[in-house]
């Protein structure tokens, strides 16, 4: 199994205000992954676990569709081998949402940066920006039930169930023939439709956007001018998509006594943004001293090599001595950081993280290394009836020499024998014949 990669923990702590904040700062608490085993080719990442750690919430600036987005942007200074900013970046999603409602913040961020030279780098936590991406798209407020339009003025009547072959949106509207009557509703977005009826007979509306009195529309006129002999529900009186996104108010007001107008519901547009509005931005400023963290960034270590034979590696010019005499012991080498060290914040908050098999910079005499052997495993011969390695063992032979001199001994054996057996006949007194 590979053995899993070793991090270290840095703690950050934000105060949030301004933007979808409020007045009072929302804190936060964010934990930063850093891994300790970084080498040259490969990625730096960086992950951060990110929790609420007070009261407050971050709050919906408005009234606004399913699909907004909570955006939080983070801010590492990169120093030394490596220089730059890394941004780790978390996005939430959210539901449909109404003014002052909790949002959702994400709960983590990431972020990479591609290691290629060698070296230390110094990674410093810097301000964290929370934004709040309201949805590209439009939607059709149309007296609904959160009461987001204002009828202003005592001539307003509401109308439903109305029949469906005129095709108002909702089968209903609201109707006045009061002078300076109004409706007025207030959204965050980029641009608006006023939608009702256009029919034989009707009076004229004013259109205002922010106190800006843009158009007045003769509703009894289709949209070329021309007078109407129908009725056209569901239609669009005035359109505007050219504002810039912010908090607008929006105002359609009566014009002619005695003339109905028929006011439908309103459409409200938000164009895609490129960037996130800077509207509902909150700035998060460090609260606590979370310190530097130093990463050495090593190049790659080369594997074994298999020479065959015992080898060494000495690291000085001169041949290490094998004076059994010599009883002077290295100079230990020092060096500024220590590989496989796992690492401690100091008293100033500086923490060194030490990637295992980095390059170190001596700063006192170098020494020899020890002779390093590499040993290779054999098995030289089997013997009869030994490892059980899958082969049968080899049948011995004998060698003619060893048996040449075998049948000799044998003779001699014989003959001596025989010699032996006449001398003690001779000296019994005689001698077999």
């Amino acid at each position: 199994m590979p053995a899993e990669a070793q991090t270290f923990n840095l703690v950050v702590d934000y105060s949030c205000t301004d933007g979808v904040a409020g007045n009072a700062p929302v804190t936060l608490t964010a934990r930063v992954k850093i891994p300790t085993s970084v080498q040259t080719g490969s990625m730096l990442s960086l992950g951060w676990a990110v929790e609420y750690t007070g009261t407050r919430r971050f709050m919906s600036p408005g009234y606004f569709p399913p699909g907004a987005q909570v955006s939080l942007v983070g801010n590492v200074k990169l120093e030394g081998a490596w220089n730059g900013v890394l941004q780790p970046r978390g996005v939430e999603e959210q539901g449909a949402l109404q003014p002052n409602q909790r949002l959702e913040a994400p709960e983590g961020m990431s972020s990479e940066a591609h290691m290629t030279e060698e070296g230390v780098i110094r990674l410093t936590p810097q301000n964290l920006t929370v934004d709040f991406v309201p949805p590209a798209g439009e939607e059709i407020v149309n007296n609904d039930e959160l009461d987001r339009i204002t009828y202003k003025g005592p001539g307003w009547a509401y109308q439903g169930s109305l029949p469906m072959q005129y095709g108002d949106h909702g089968r209903d509207l609201h109707t006045t023939s009061n002078r300076t009557d109004e409706a007025v509703i207030k959204f965050h977005g980029t641009g608006f439709e006023v939608l009702g009826r256009r029919m034989p007979d009707v009076g004229r509306i004013r259109v205002i956007i922010d106190d800006d009195e843009s158009a007045i529309v003769d509703t009894s006129r289709t949209e070329t001018g021309e007078p109407t002999n129908v009725i056209q529900g569901n239609s669009t009186l005035w359109r505007r998509d050219d504002l810039p996104y912010g908090f607008h108010r929006l105002a359609v007001r009566a014009l002619d006594d005695g003339k109905n107008i028929h006011l439908d519901a309103f459409k409200l547009l938000t164009a895609e943004m490129i960037n996130p509005p800077t509207l509902h931005r909150a700035t998060c400023t460090i609260t606590n001293n979370p310190g530097t963290v130093e990463i050495n960034v090593g190049g790659s270590t080369p594997g074994p090599t298999d020479t065959g034979s015992p080898t060494s590696t000495p690291t000085d010019t001169d041949p290490p001595t094998d004076d059994p005499t010599d009883t002077t012991s290295p100079t230990p080498s020092t060096s500024t950081t220590t590989p496989g060290r796992h690492p401690f914040p100091s008293a100033s908050g500086h923490v060194s993280v030490v990637v295992p098999g980095a390059t170190t910079t001596p700063t006192a005499t170098p020494t020899v290394n020890p002779t390093v052997t590499n040993y290779k495993a054999q098995v030289l011969a089997t013997p009869t009836g030994g490892v059980d390695t899958g082969e049968a063992p080899e049948r011995e032979t004998g060698s003619p020499g060893l048996l040449l001199g075998g049948s000799l001994l044998l003779m001699g054996s014989v003959t001596g024998g025989l010699l032996m057996r006449r001398r003690r006949a001779e000296h019994a007194g005689g001698m077999d014949r």
